[in-house]
């Protein structure tokens, strides 16, 4: 975990603290994905990573304890990732080999879980329409989800920025 402290603000609203909660390479979100529609790539073959995952989550203020968020409090958006992403096979729900990779499923040679898209973009929308709708629940809105970002390995990164329309 990453603590930043946010610059001075020269506005009459406070700057929004930040701080940064990693589940790394090291984690085991180990998945095996295809993107199907990469013809021109090795891409379409399946292949896997360990995915690292990276939330930085904002406040205007500090809750009672000094704290953004209560990082002990994520347990439920390291379970979903787990479930999602430890040794799972991730499928877009438009590829065509998808009764192929059910049948994986049902031969118990995969945990398949169907997607709307794969990849580093896609698992980073995913997370993102996660932990904002957690957030809600959990913190009433006083904490919001600033950035997300998914990385297949030190080359490949996608940071979605909420609200911005940035990936």
């Amino acid at each position: 975990m990453t603590f930043v402290r946010p610059l001075a603000s020269t506005s009459t609203q406070a700057a929004p603290w930040l701080v940064i909660k990693s589940y790394g390479h090291e984690e085991g979100l180990s998945c095996t994905f295809r993107q199907w529609q990469a013809g021109h790539s090795h891409c379409r073959f399946l292949h896997g990573y360990a995915l690292k995952f990276s939330f930085t989550f904002a406040a205007a203020s500090l809750d009672a304890r000094g704290w953004c968020i209560d990082f002990g409090g994520l347990k439920p958006l390291r379970d979903w990732l787990h479930h999602m992403f430890d040794h799972t096979l991730l499928a877009a729900e438009d590829d065509p080999e998808l009764p192929a990779l059910r049948d994986l499923q049902a031969r118990g040679l995969a945990q398949l879980r169907v997607l709307r898209a794969v990849g580093c973009e896609a698992f980073a929308a995913l997370a993102n329409d996660w932990a904002t709708t957690f957030l809600a629940s959990e913190t009433d809105g006083r904490v919001w989800l600033e950035a997300v970002e998914v990385s297949e390995h030190a080359g490949n990164t996608a940071r979605l920025t909420p609200g911005t329309g940035c990936l």
